[in-house]
């Protein structure tokens, strides 16, 4: 019978698992800046002052352009023509929308049922009411 080997391990972490995690990471990082190249000039307009909900778009787009970041590329990540406040205000509101979407989904865990036994549960006593 012939021997098995034992699957190589960097950091604790099967090789194979970490190649799918790395390919999986590229290819997600290739996706979002692809749809913020399409995105960007759609939602930047360059004539008007942009309020609240163009703050929202743009705050919601921000992590999507750090492949583009990286790969060298000067993209916009903030309108400079803004309304003030308002569009601030929607920034923001659009960076903790995106990122509550993404870590939410990230490390939310479906519910399971909860099946106990009788045994399981605690013996309660006969109290007065």
């Amino acid at each position: 019978m012939p021997a098995v080997r034992a699957p190589i391990r960097i950091f604790g972490v099967a090789l194979k698992t970490l190649l799918t995690k790395a390919a999986i990471l590229l290819i997600v990082g290739l996706l979002l800046g692809w749809v913020y190249a399409w995105a960007s000039p759609r939602v930047y307009p360059r004539e008007a002052s942009l309020g609240f909900s163009y703050g929202v778009i743009h705050g919601g787009l921000m992590p999507m352009a750090l492949p583009s970041l990286l790969m060298g590329q000067d993209v916009e990540i903030f309108a400079s023509n803004n309304s003030g406040r308002s569009y601030k205000l929607g920034y923001i509101v659009g960076i903790n929308l995106c990122g509550m979407i993404f870590f939410g989904s990230a490390f939310w865990r479906p519910r399971t049922k909860d099946v106990r036994t009788v045994a399981d549960a605690p013996a309660y006593k006969n109290q007065p009411r």
